[in-house]
């Protein structure tokens, strides 16, 4: 009989954390920053640390939005050919509308935009056809910005409670450059994390770089298929101690990946989500 391949339940991750800049400025990156252009991309100092992850398959129940800060779920898409922004915006929003009122119990989702990322080693992430994986540890709201994206959308009287990603693998599993997340029970809000200026051409944003801290617990599930969905928190409107309030993430070098695995691909949708 052939030998069967055991996969190892935690593997050794290089993650990139936030360090501050050394001049004890603002930290800033600039996104969509033209290839010609001489100004820095980012001003802070990014460190690598390596830390175990854990493949939680097979226990994913323990990690829920209001503990963890995400939550993992089966879920078969309708739309799968998710290459045409009007037609994700026609099929993949409608659907994804409902399923998130399902699984959060929900009275309101406003969905409000996407991202696609194709790795493609080598080429430069310059505009929003390009995205990648990203690669270095973050939250993508803080307080201050989620505050503002709402009214970005919505009036000002319109408070919805959580911020959600949802996130899914595009054809094929992701075992190429997963995405791994950080359970909000070992983080530090107070000492890990750090706010930087997110530059656009037209206008400023905001998220959380975030400090290495030995005691993180790092987690993914291992060849995610496009049939596998996870929720990701980045804002809770309660933050009083008792729920968790947002979710460190990042794409990472999986060492038990296939040789000759497929290049990732994924889509992540960003909902506002209220109750009545």
């Amino acid at each position: 009989m052939p030998a069967t391949t055991v996969q190892p339940s935690t593997v050794p991750g290089k993650l990139v954390y936030f360090s501050s800049p050394k001049d004890g400025s603002r930290p800033f990156v600039r996104v969509n920053l033209d290839p010609s252009s001489t100004e820095s991309r980012f001003n802070y100092i990014a460190v690598e640390h390596t830390l175990p992850i854990e493949d939680v398959r097979g226990k994913e129940h323990l990690y829920t939005l209001d503990t963890a800060g995400f939550q993992y779920f089966q879920h078969k898409a309708k739309h799968t050919s998710f290459s045409n922004d009007e037609e994700i915006e026609r099929e993949y929003y409608p659907e994804s509308t409902e399923l998130l009122k399902k699984l959060t119990g929900a009275s309101k989702v406003v969905l409000f935009d996407h991202t696609i990322r194709r790795r493609r080693p080598g080429e430069v992430d310059t505009d929003v056809t390009k995205r990648q994986p990203v690669t270095q540890v973050h939250v993508d709201q803080t307080t201050q910005s989620a505050i503002n994206r709402v009214h970005r959308h919505l009036p000002e009287s319109e408070a919805p409670e959580l911020i959600l990603n949802l996130w899914r693998p595009i054809s094929k599993p992701a075992d190429d450059w997963p995405l791994t997340l950080c359970d909000f029970r070992s983080i530090n809000r107070a000492e890990d994390l750090v706010p930087i200026a997110l530059i656009y051409p037209d206008r400023e944003g905001e998220t959380y770089g975030v400090k290495h801290n030995p005691g993180h617990k790092w987690k993914y599930l291992r060849g995610m298929t496009p049939e596998e969905i996870v929720l990701i928190k980045c804002f809770d409107s309660i933050q009083d101690g008792s729920v968790s309030v947002l979710t460190p993430h990042t794409a990472f070098e999986d060492p038990s990946t296939p040789e000759g695995s497929p290049l990732r691909e994924s889509i992540e949708l960003r909902a506002l989500v209220f109750y009545d």
